[in-house]
């Protein structure tokens, strides 16, 4: 079955901390005709980026977050602010976990079409896999080149492609609707961390009634009315149709001719698509808390960043944010009216070992786990992959630098016996294992520079203690990650960038499936990450956080090694753009960009 929950991750953006966002009747302060263009590496393929297909592209998830709105957004901090221009959240039970959520009168679709509780029962429906049919695979109906599906499902399987880990698929009961048509009521089979934001409108219920069940065509009311229906009765032929259509009617690479396939949410809606770029219009339906300044926003692919730089040479870019090298650095900061500005992103570089199931079992001792740790050059590997002098080891599995308790955490969480190499005290532990020369394969991409340069750094080092690394790397690393024999120890990266509390026992908990790709078991971990997933208090989960990091460390789990480097140029024509480790991208608070300079107009 293909893997869902495809962004994983650990840290702080779990604290849930609501700040209120801001209410009232303020001017607006789009400006007529001005535009923004922003170089992205990725193509954008889809509209519903919820779908496995949807996830397989960072534009996909940078143009949803400027078309949708919901109970709330993650600010630079990583902290939830709740948007209380769109709806409220109230909390009627904690044992069982009981929510209602509720849209404000007056909010409403790009289209005029109210957000009420069918658009929040839909997403209920494709978010928590509670309709679909059990035991299906739908692995078979891949495209392995495309990740599209290939062939419809069989007549009568229900299976929306929903993003299975959000902590929806807690929720495997039929809600209720209110009296208000406004509201539904959720009970969780437990607590989950964010679930006063886990539930957003996506896929508009009155276009998907329209377009799978042909229901109320220029009736939006008709066409929400039968996608309750289907829901609340489990009609399995009329959600078998739902699915097809909410899992591929979204994908798109040029502008579809059907305008309902770009109905949005939020402060933006998607205005045109082609090959190397997408628009995005200031929505004028939008009436929530983040409108924008920009009339325009577009996203232009430039995988290239050299041609980049030349793009915002040339003012046909005014932001981007390539992969940093000392090449690209020096092109962009040559542009006149160009601020260059460098950081760290969610992305981060680790090594595995594996705890069982290794290719010849090296690291199932600790010992021999804490001597190969001793030998790993992680200064080294720092300074010359994640960004030069002045980068900065990565001292915590699971809270980012920068987020609520970062720094209280790595003073005490052991990562400082990690900090340099210890070549005499890995070859002590070595001789208390009773083992000499243990060979480690190491799993990486080969068409990885930064990875293949780790290995060889990595090898020269781990040599001077008698350990004999070797190459496992494939061109198929990451269908490999966990098959047992394959290999001893992995480089990868997580990215962090949507963290949700699944995160923990999907990468840490003994026995996960998912993404505990090096076996790790620990009873403690396990209890402390059942702590943590019935924890909704900020400083609650920041203190456990903390003791599941130490414990991590203590396991000689692995080493986490340095955040992935970024570099932003930003055009003096815009100002507002800011920068967040713990944010998405760029463009986390686009709506707060504005023209330095007045629009011309002809």
């Amino acid at each position: 079955m293909r893997r869902r929950f495809t962004v994983l991750a650990t840290g702080s953006l779990l604290a849930l901390a609501l700040a209120t966002g801001l209410t009232g009747c303020t001017p607006s302060p789009l400006v007529a005709g001005s535009a923004v263009a922003v170089a992205v590496t990725d193509p954008f393929t889809s509209a519903n980026p919820d779908t496995s297909y949807g996830r397989s592209s960072q534009s996909n998830a940078d143009a949803a977050l400027l078309t949708s709105t919901g109970f709330g957004y993650t600010d630079a901090s990583g902290s939830i602010v709740a948007d209380d221009s769109f709806g409220t959240v109230r909390l009627l039970s904690r044992d069982p976990l009981e929510v209602r959520y509720t849209v404000n009168p007056g909010v409403d679709w790009s289209d005029g079409t109210p957000i009420d509780a069918s658009d929040l029962l839909l997403a209920w429906a494709a978010g928590s896999g509670a309709l679909n049919t059990p035991d299906f695979d739908d692995s078979a109906y891949v495209d392995a080149a495309t990740g599209k599906y290939s062939a419809a499902f069989p007549a009568g399987v229900v299976f929306f492609d929903g993003s299975i880990g959000s902590g929806l698929e807690k929720a495997t009961r039929m809600p209720v609707l209110g009296a208000d048509g406004r509201s539904i009521t959720v009970l969780y089979d437990s607590v989950i961390p964010n679930w006063r934001t886990v539930l957003e409108p996506g896929v508009p219920a009155h276009v998907l009634g329209q377009l799978a069940l042909h229901a109320g065509p220029g009736d939006a009311a008709a066409a929400k009315a039968a996608v309750l229906t289907a829901i609340q009765k489990d009609d399995r032929s009329r959600l078998h149709a739902m699915a097809g259509v909410w899992n591929g009617a979204y994908e798109l690479s040029s502008t579809p001719k059907d305008a309902r396939l770009l109905v949005s949410s939020g402060p933006y809606s998607i205005a045109k698509i082609s090959g190397g770029e997408v628009v995005l219009a200031a929505n004028p339906k939008y009436s929530g808390n983040r409108r924008p300044g920009f009339q325009t926003v577009t996203l232009r692919v430039s995988p290239d960043p050299l041609e980049t730089a030349k793009l915002l040479a040339s003012g046909e870019v005014d932001i981007a944010t390539p992969e940093p090298s000392a090449a690209t650095a020096k092109a962009m900061s040559s542009i006149a009216g160009v601020t260059l500005t460098t950081g760290t992103e969610a992305r981060y570089e680790h090594l595995d070992l594996q705890f069982s199931g290794g290719r010849h079992s090296t690291f199932d001792d600790e010992r021999v786990r804490r001597a190969f740790l001793d030998v790993v050059p992680r200064r080294r590997l720092a300074t010359r992959f994640g960004g030069g002098a002045g980068a900065k080891l990565l001292d915590s599995f699971v809270i980012r630098p920068g987020a609520k308790g970062y720094a209280q955490t790595i003073e005490k969480n052991g990562s400082d016996s990690f900090a340099a190499t210890d070549v005499p005290a890995a070859m002590r532990l070595l001789r208390q294992a009773g083992v000499a020369r243990p060979e480690v394969c190491i799993l990486y991409d080969p068409s990885n520079p930064r990875r293949v340069g780790e290995f060889q750094l990595i090898q020269q080092s781990a040599t001077q203690a008698g350990f004999v690394v070797t190459d496992c790397s494939s061109p198929d690393w990451e269908g490999l990650l966990g098959v047992a024999g394959s290999y001893d120890a992995a480089l990868f990266a997580w990215d962090t960038t949507r963290l949700q509390p699944a995160a923990q026992a999907s990468v840490f908990r003994s026995g996960a499936g998912l993404a505990n790709y090096n076996h790790y078991r620990d009873a403690e971990s396990d209890a402390l990450i059942d702590q943590l997933a019935r924890t909704d208090d900020p400083d609650g989960q920041t203190a456990l956080l903390g003791r599941l990091d130490a414990r991590i460390w203590a396991s000689a789990y692995g080493v986490p090694l340095y955040a992935y480097p970024t570099l932003t140029a930003v055009d003096a024509r815009v100002s507002g753009v800011t920068r967040s480790p713990l944010a998405g991208s760029v463009f986390w608070d686009a709506w707060a960009w504005r023209p330095a300079v007045p629009p011309t107009t002809g």
